[in-house]
């Protein structure tokens, strides 16, 4: 199984900007889709983006398109997620994950999980 350890979350104002990590080890060459979901008190988890393992395809929810850019250095098993005009809405647990799958969107795609970070933004 692959290990997932996830970096970066704190507290930011509205419209600032933020930058996750995601460093992975274990069985990486098993998992070709590297994804961010988020989860807020009381609600689902949500998608928010994901990539292929070449880099070449990325796939991001309606609510972050244009604010947030998923990126992955595959030399460093990481993958990253730059948060830019952050809003109190974006406030969640926000967890990196790998699928074996191309590229995937829903949880149940995806097979190991990180312990998530937490981002709240303020108004």
């Amino acid at each position: 199984q692959v290990q997932l350890v996830e970096s970066g979350g704190g507290l930011v104002q509205a419209g600032g900007s933020l930058r996750l990590s995601c460093a992975a080890s274990g069985r990486t060459f098993s998992n070709y889709c590297m994804g961010w979901f988020r989860q807020a008190p009381g609600k689902e988890r949500e998608f928010v983006a994901a990539i292929t393992w070449s880099g070449g395809s990325t796939r991001y929810a309606d609510s972050v398109k244009g604010r947030f850019t998923i990126s992955r250095d595959n030399a460093k098993n990481t993958v990253f997620l730059q948060m830019n005009s952050l809003k109190p809405e974006d406030t969640a647990v926000y967890y990196c994950a790998t699928s074996q799958l191309v590229i995937a969107d829903f949880p149940s795609a995806f097979s190991s999980w990180g312990q998530g970070t937490q981002v709240t933004v303020s108004s």
